[in-house]
């Protein structure tokens, strides 16, 4: 998983490196791979972040009584 992220990030660069290439096409690469990244770190911590959360609110809401 590390180097098949490695190689899109490597993709990425290169292809907004690139002055005959199109722009466009780089950050749209750029924000796909930052929308793959999100979604398997929600998969991957959703517990975790479901945990925080939950203590963020009940902190919150204790505060205010």
């Amino acid at each position: 998983m590390r180097k098949y992220m490695s190689n899109a990030l490597w993709g990425a660069k290169t292809a907004l490196m690139n002055p005959s290439g199109d722009q466009m096409t780089g950050w749209l690469i750029v924000v796909l791979v930052v929308v793959v990244v999100g979604a398997v770190f929600m998969t991957l911590y959703q517990g975790s972040i479901t945990t925080i959360w939950n203590s963020i609110v009940s902190k919150i809401t204790g505060l205010l009584g």
